[in-house]
């Protein structure tokens, strides 16, 4: 047997061995994905602006971060505890905190996000949180230690800018609403480098002066002609009611004066209560947190301290009216009463019960003479029906009844009678027809006769048994033959 030869081909070159290789799956493939991430990348700051906020019914918010360039997407568990979920907002721009990962169900990278800041305010964000959790934390923002505010305050401090808006707005509600409030004003600066320590002072200085401690202070600005704002003059300490601090709206740079710990232990520390009345209604310091009471505005704030005298004001100025209201009303209620009583007087008079007796007397009169005519009525009514009856019971009309039913009956008897004797004579006539025709007497009518046995009447059908000397009886048409047998059976 030969060796075989070698190919002049090389099939090696066209269809190579396959190498030892791993295939992935999509999910391994994904989840090696998810680890690199998590591991080189990890917990990252981001900035951009927030686009496609969404916030599902789960308590989940997602939402798109993007840049001029790029966008990644972002997801805020409902678990995760951070303050600041308000921040979020289509278009605002913001830095979050967060660790990049995969969602691996659709293969998308993602951010979970465990702290917003607004972008270029983070710093001070963060740090009002620390000074909020550390105030709240030594009970300074307790509702147990709010003091309430006095209905009608006669004398206030108030400590803001002099050329701010929040002082005219305040002035111009107190003269509107109530114009014999005393204002101790102590002008400080309210934003900027040292505007905290300076709110600080003026709350102190204010709990000093009240207290009769003199010390030495500058006066105020001179107040607008007819405003009730007084000159600070430590030389005649009186009491105070309570201390507005307040000034106008800002961003959180302008209004950080107030986030202050020294301005906070201020408010803390006064012996007089602290009304804070910062920003516009969405803003929240601090000092608002500290004091005593938070009104939304400047504006507000000045409502609410002279709501008790405004709303005597209003109460005096419809006194009259309600007044005469009320003495109507009142005299309303005296006729009321008095026609009651006489109304009362009237039914137990001694003639009012001769008159309700005599009523009475008149209404059983009339109920008997009702009755009365019912009855008779009821009677004649029974004794007409019984002569009703009676007549249709009378003998003659019963005898007569009974003959008209006698003469039916008789006649009805006749007349079945009839029919029936009919019906037998035609019954009578088809069985003598009948009779006729197989009648042995018929047959003797066409020359044929019968024998019979004298003595028995026995028909003789056959010659034999018939013996000599026997009596015979012959019937022929018209009438009968005897005979004597002869002889015997031929």
């Amino acid at each position: 047997m030969s060796k075989p030869t070698k190919s002049q081909w090389n099939f090696g070159e066209l269809f190579p061995v396959a190498e030892t290789r791993r295939v992935l799956s999509v999910t391994e493939l994904t989840g090696q994905v998810k680890r690199l991430l998590e591991q080189q990348i990890g917990l990252v700051w981001v900035t951009g602006e927030i686009t496609n906020l969404r916030v599902q019914s789960s308590g989940h918010i997602y939402f798109t971060l993007k840049d001029a360039a790029s966008q990644v997407t972002c997801v805020l568990f409902r678990g995760t505890t951070t303050p600041s979920r308000a921040l979020l907002a289509d278009g605002r721009k913001v830095v979050v905190q967060g660790d990049v990962t995969v969602y691996e169900p659709r293969g998308q990278y993602q951010m979970v996000v465990r702290s917003i800041e607004m972008q270029g305010v983070g710093a001070l964000q963060i740090a009002f949180e620390k000074l909020k959790q550390k105030l709240a934390a030594e009970g300074w923002f307790a509702p147990e230690r709010k003091r309430p505010l006095l209905r009608y305050p006669q004398r206030i401090g108030l400590v803001t800018s002099p050329t701010g808006a929040a002082i005219r707005d305040v002035l111009h509600v107190i003269q509107r609403r109530q114009p014999g409030l005393e204002i101790v004003f102590v002008p400080c600066r309210v934003q900027g480098a040292g505007a905290a320590e300076e709110i600080a002072t003026a709350v102190r200085l204010l709990n000093e002066w009240a207290a009769g401690i003199a010390t030495p202070i500058h006066e105020s600005a001179e107040a607008d002609a007819g405003s009730t704002l007084q000159r600070f003059n430590p030389s005649t300490p009186a009491a105070l009611d309570l201390i507005l601090v307040t000034r106008g709206g800002g961003s959180l740079e302008d209004l950080w004066a107030f986030n202050e710990e020294v301005v906070a232990r201020a408010i803390f520390e006064s012996v007089i209560p602290v009304v804070s009345a910062v920003g516009h209604e969405i803003d929240f310091t601090i000092s608002d947190f500290v004091a005593d009471l938070r009104a939304a505005t400047p504006s507000a704030a000045a409502e609410i301290i002279t709501e008790g005298a405004f709303a005597s004001r209003q109460l005096l100025a419809h006194a009259r009216a309600r007044m005469a209201q009320l003495a109507a009303h009142r005299l309303e209620r005296a006729q009321s009463a008095v026609a009651a009583a006489a109304h009362r007087l009237a039914r137990v008079h001694p003639q009012r019960r001769v008159e309700e007796h005599g009523q009475r007397v008149d209404d059983l009169r009339e109920a008997l003479a009702r009755a009365t005519r019912a009855g008779f009525r009821r009677t004649q009514l029974r004794w007409e029906t019984v002569a009703q009856r009676l007549g249709r019971l009378r003998p003659e009309a019963q005898v007569e009844r009974r003959r008209q039913a006698l003469r039916e009956l008789r006649r009805r008897l006749a007349e079945g009678a009839r029919r029936r004797l009919a019906v037998l004579r035609a019954e009578q006539s088809q069985l003598a027809a009948r009779l006729k025709l197989l009648s042995p007497l018929n047959v003797l009518e066409r020359g044929y006769s019968i024998t019979l046995d004298a003595d028995s009447g026995a028909v003789l059908r056959s010659a034999a048994g018939v013996t000599a000397g026997r009596r015979l009886k012959t019937r022929l048409k018209d009438g009968t033959v005897g005979s004597v047998v002869a002889d015997g059976m031929n």
